[in-house]
């Protein structure tokens, strides 16, 4: 016999529910694309149609690649709701807004289901807690949602294999152009009339024997800037006039990216979970 699911003290098993929903953008195209009107919409119509009331509505406004998720005000509130039995469960439009990451979805899962809650998106209904007699229920919500992730994943793939490819043929992809160079109007990279006297005279001091770093002081002194506006250093220098040690700065912070996300992703999973200790 197939245990009941574990409810809230003031969670009724059957009947209307309090619904806490939460939405979600993070980036300004999906204003445009799911925005929260659009969303709303959806919630709202699908707690009509199940015989739910929504008892409020929070926001997860702007969170991008450049904000840690698990500083989400709105879905930190709509957990506390549960916790303290304000709110039976927990509607959102779908589980990519619930969170973009697969781990990070089963972490939130695995906190509104300890407090006793439920959780619905308007694009499926109830997502049942895990059942030791019913495997296939994990495995098809995991499945759904690591399919969502691949699609993500590729389509952020082609988009970089597209900006690889532009820079490769020597047109202008993305992010501050090198040295000596600057996109116009259109977009292409032009040279810097300035920044490109500069460069030959860099390279003038380097064939002349002088280090990376002795030409940084001397930059510095002129009261040259990077390209960022700061001051020379000696690996700034270094990608400046070598195209091996640009690609190697560049394959190290490409590592360095990678390994940050990942341990971002794993702090933000553990962070939700503590919620439920």
């Amino acid at each position: 016999m197939t245990e009941m699911p574990h409810t809230h003290p003031t969670t009724p098993a059957t009947g209307r529910l309090r619904l806490v929903a939460l939405l979600r953008v993070s980036t300004n195209g999906q204003v445009d694309a799911y925005g929260f009107d659009a969303q709303a919409k959806d919630v709202k119509r699908f707690a009509k149609n199940a015989g739910h009331r929504i008892v409020k509505t929070v926001r997860d406004e702007g969170i991008t690649g450049k904000a840690d998720e698990d500083d989400r005000q709105g879905l930190a509130e709509a957990l506390a709701m549960i916790a303290n039995g304000e709110a039976d469960g927990l509607l959102a439009p779908n589980l990519d807004r619930l969170a973009r990451q697969l781990t990070q979805q089963e972490a939130i899962l695995s906190v509104v289901w300890a407090h006793g809650g439920r959780m619905f998106t308007a694009d499926h209904g109830e997502h049942l807690p895990d059942d030791d007699d019913d495997p296939m229920r994990t495995f098809v919500r995991q499945v759904m949602g690591a399919a969502a992730q691949l699609e993500r994943g590729l389509i952020t793939k082609r988009l970089r294999n597209g900006r690889k490819a532009k820079a490769e043929k020597g047109g202008y992809a993305y992010g501050a152009p090198r040295y000596g160079t600057q996109a116009n109007t259109k977009g292409e990279l032009e040279e810097n009339p300035e920044e490109a006297g500069r460069l030959d005279q860099m390279r003038t001091w380097h064939a002349a024997g002088m280090s990376f770093r002795a030409i940084a002081t001397k930059a510095n002194e002129l009261g040259w800037t990077s390209k960022r506006g700061g001051q020379w250093h000696p690996t700034t220098v270094a990608r400046a006039l070598s195209d091996t040690a640009r690609e190697k700065a560049n394959e190290k912070a490409a590592r360095a990216r990678k390994a940050a996300k990942e341990r971002a992703t794993q702090q933000r999973a553990e962070k939700v979970i503590g919620r439920v200790l």
